[in-house]
């Protein structure tokens, strides 16, 4: 249910700012994003399996805060990934 390290470097050369970028907000949220989507397929087939829907609840909340930190302080920047990511708001 975690990331590969293959899938993992593809997102971040595809979503970070510079070449050393490993930890921006869009970064974060891209990331977490395909962890949270990939819990979705999981729950697909385990619909009981709580445990790992609790951590889904945790991620979703920790990229919402991340996704209104960043409409706050770049909303270019937030229009910009809510639409690459294809989220909905």
């Amino acid at each position: 249910m975690s990331l590969t390290k293959e899938k993992k470097k593809k997102i971040i050369t595809e979503f970070r700012k510079e070449k050393r970028d490993t930890g921006s907000v869009e970064l974060q949220v891209a990331l977490l994003t395909e962890r949270i989507n990939e819990l979705a397929e999981h729950f697909k087939t385990h619909g009981k399996d709580h445990h790992s829907r609790y951590g889904l609840i945790k991620m979703v909340g920790r990229r919402k805060r991340l996704l209104n930190y960043l409409q706050e302080k770049n909303p270019e920047g937030y229009k910009h990934l809510i639409t690459r990511l294809d989220l909905r708001k």
